[in-house]
Parts: C-alpha cells; structure tokens; sequence
C-alpha cells in the first residue's frame, strides 16, 4: 500500500476516541501529547515491545509456573482426603438439625447420610489422611499441602467451573491463565504463554470462557493443545510446501492482515489472530521438539502410567505438561474429566473408581518426575475440581454437589508440603476453620508467582479491575 493511500485512509477515518485520534493523526505525534497525560500504568500500555514480553513481578515469586489439574465435576472430600468417622455412625438417618443447612444443587438436604466405604491410612511422615483410592498420590503427600476448607458460590457445573477459572461465576471476566499472562507475560516467545489440555476434546463445561480472556485482549487467551499423538494440530508443514515458499505465503498473508488491522485499531482480537500466526510460526520450529516423546525413557513413560490401558491418555497430558514447563510455559491448566466426569450423584462407587484410576498414577508421575528433575521447587501444582459432594445421598449411593466445603492441595512453588489447612464441621458439609474462598486460592496462586492480586490492575472501561474482584487474601500457612 502506498504511502499516499495510508495518509487517505486517516484522513477520512471517523475516530471513535481522542485517544485514538492523537495515537494515529499526524503521523502519530499526537502520541507525545497523549503520553504527558497518561499515568504510568496506562503508559506502560501502550509500549511497542509484545503483550506477552517478560515483565517484573511485584514481590520475589516462589514459583515460575503453574500446573492447575483441574477434576472437573466435582471430586468427594470425604472419600478422598477428608475422613468423616461420624458418617458411620449415622448412616441412614437424616442429617442432625444442627447442621447448618444448605441449597444443593438437586435439593437433597433431607436425603439421608451416606457413609463412605473407604479404607483410610496415615501416610508418608507428615501422617496426612488419603484414601485407597489414591494409592500412588499418598506416595507423595509430605510435597502436598492439602486444603481442607475451600469454599464457591456456585452450586452448578456451569457456575462452579466458571468461578474456579474467573473468580466469579457469572461469564465475562478474564480467567486466572489470562491474568497471569497480562501481568508475567513469557519468557519463552516460541511457546504459548498458557495452554489447556482437555482429556475430552471440546466436552469442558462452559469451554473456551474457562481459558479466555474475558474484557482483555485476546492475546491473553489460552491457547489449546490436544491429547494424543498430535497435540497441537497443522503444525507440520506440508512435504510438497517448500520452506521459501512457506515463507512468501506467510509474508502474504501477514502483509493482508496488517492492513485490514490498521483500519480497526478497537478490535483486540484481530491482533491476536496476528500474535497467533506468528506465534504458529515459531512453534513450527520448537513445538514439534516439546511434544515429542521419543526422546523420555521407558521408565518415565511408565512412571505416567502410559501405555496403559486406564491412565494412557492422562499419563500422555501429564508428560506434556511436564515438557511445557521445563520450556518455559508459564501456565498449563490440564483438565480430567472434562465434561462433568467426576459428578457422582448415583453410584459414587463406580464413578470414583473409574476417575481415579485414570488419573491417580499419572499426577503423582508428575509430581515425582518434576521432584527428580529440579522443577518442583519451582512449579505450583494445584489439584482440585469446582466443588466437592455432600454428605447426604442422593439416589441411594451418590452425592450432591457442595460449595460449602472441599478439599484442593497444592505441592511445589514454595509450598509447604505434608500439612493440612482448614477444616470441615463433622460431616464434611461446611468448612468451619481457615476458611479459604476460591478468591483467596487465586490470590495464593498469583502470590507464588510473585503477583499481588490488588496491585495487578487492568483498565476497563475506566475502572480498574483486578483478578480477585478487589477481594481475597493469600494463605500464609501454604508457603515455606
């Protein structure tokens, strides 16, 4: 495009701001003017370098990375890490008037207690309590922190998820992926700087508004990979398409992208389609190294549990995940279950059998194999899902969801290992000490990375938002 058509085109564009007009009029020197006004944090908006450029976190961070195992669907507490003897002993009955009660999701408060039928055992040296069926993930729980007390607002699947991905459930807000991008971007510019993995393609409840980037640019978005041989699809070049070629095609297309950007600076996702081709560029050369799994021994794979029959596809995400932080991928949120899969309101037993098997091996794997290759000092791992189940029954042998009191843990990234926080009242329904909302989980999640979660803003529409909703406090008794 000549430069006379360019100086056309702006002479004739209606402006829908004056911020607008002084960054594109005059050759863009109404920028000058526009900087002595702008305040250092929008100032910093508007620099030249990449949204995803490495930027300084706000206090000495204890981790890199996060690794967030999301269960969702809603794994049992109290048939997991939460032991509740008195479920025993008042199986059958309905629940004691001096519980407080609850809105759940079905409506079974008056539906009678249902007792697990678990073997429990004090494990490691810290002696924390886990459940048979998570044999392998008790081999590791002196490096877990297990959170006895967390606690949502949201009784669905559809508000639950979005709350433990948003801070809130109600769709429109960065998820806590996106945050962690704006505030950190990546040190590593030939990978994403946040990847999702379903273990069910395209089954997550509410999708891509877990990963988005709400009223942010869409830079920040997470981008996809997918399980199995080719995580990452189109990423290899056509044999017939040589590598000039490629080139010219890709210099096209950017040249044609370019253009139609210019002429609508307000739509954010139209760079990030740019970003993303020259992102998928990059990747061409490194991607195909980070997935490859021709270069892990015998041994590692079958410490995921690949190549077996129940825990080959998660053991596969679990490794990947593994090669992606040990490059340099700031945040990685691996979803088991997706799809609701962990919801047990009938037949918990079949249900929670089946879950954990898949995924029990392949998340004490990684722990392992990040604790022998030096990452676990400097990755956050978080498990959990978004809610627990109740005490009371439904259908006879199944559990209802509940927000008001669940178990996650956290291992790695400065994470004080082998210790309980929290706890739930007798039955495992209300969390009664050390209360811990999804909002405060999040902020300890962005304190590991060296974020504080009032002082990270973005602004939006004039007001500046922030990650935790001007809300939440980090837990002190999960870190060293």
């Amino acid at each position: 495009m000549s430069t006379d058509l360019r100086d056309h085109r702006v002479q004739n564009t209606v402006f829908r701001s004056r911020r607008e007009m002084l960054l594109r009029s005059g050759a863009g020197f109404g920028a000058i003017a526009l900087a002595a006004l702008l305040p250092d944090d929008l100032l910093a908006a508007t620099d030249s370098k990449s949204p995803l450029s490495p930027k300084d976190p706000h206090h000495p961070p204890t981790a890199k990375s996060v690794i967030f195992l999301f269960m969702e669907g809603g794994p049992s507490h109290l048939d997991l890490f939460d032991p509740k003897p008195v479920l025993k002993k008042i199986a059958g009955k309905p629940l004691p008037k001096s519980f407080k009660r609850v809105i759940t999701a079905m409506g079974e408060m008056e539906s009678p207690v249902l007792a697990d039928k678990r073997k429990w055992k004090q494990h490691g040296e810290s002696g924390l309590w886990v459940s048979d069926w998570l044999p392998h993930v008790a081999t590791c729980v002196d490096d877990i922190a297990v959170i006895r007390s967390c606690v949502t607002d949201g009784i669905n699947h559809a508000g639950g998820v979005c709350q433990m991905n948003t801070c809130t459930p109600r769709a429109g807000r960065p998820s806590l992926g996106a945050w962690v991008t704006y505030g950190l971007g990546t040190e590593n510019q030939d990978l994403p700087a946040f990847v999702v993995i379903e273990d069910n393609k395209g089954k997550a409840v509410n999708g891509p508004r877990n990963w988005g980037p709400g009223f942010m640019e869409a830079v920040y978005q997470g981008v996809p990979f997918e399980s199995g041989d080719q995580p990452i699809a189109n990423l290899q070049t056509p044999a017939s398409v040589g590598a000039d070629r490629h080139r010219r095609k890709l210099e096209l297309l950017a040249e044609f992208n370019r253009r139609h950007a210019d002429g609508r600076p307000d739509r954010s996702e139209l760079e990030a389609r740019i970003a993303s081709y020259e992102l998928a560029l990059s990747m061409q050369a490194a991607a195909p190294e980070a997935v490859d799994f021709s270069q892990e021994s015998e041994e590692t794979k079958r410490l995921y549990g690949i190549g077996e029959k129940d825990t080959d596809i998660f053991g596969r995400n679990c490794l990947l995940v593994r090669r992606l932080v040990e490059r340099g991928v700031r945040f990685v949120q691996l979803f088991h279950g997706a799809g609701s899969k962990w919801d047990a309101h009938d037949n918990i037993e079949a249900n929670h059998t089946k879950m954990c098997r898949e995924s029990d091996k392949p998340v004490a794997g990684l722990l392992k194999d990040l604790k022998r290759r030096g990452l676990l000092d400097q990755t956050l791992v978080v498990w959990g899902g978004e809610f627990g189940r109740t005490p009371m029954s439904e259908k006879g042998d199944g559990r209802d969801h509940n927000p008001t009191g669940f178990t996650m843990w956290m291992a790695g990234g400065g994470v004080l290992g082998g210790q309980t926080i929290g706890a739930t009242d007798e039955v495992g329904l209300h969390a009664v000490e050390d209360r811990l909302h999804v909002k405060d989980i999040h902020a300890s999640i962005l304190y590991a990375l060296g974020i504080n979660n009032m002082k990270l803003t973005y602004i939006h529409k004039g007001r500046p938002e922030r990650p935790t909703i001007n809300e939440g406090t980090w837990c002190r008794k999960l870190f060293a």
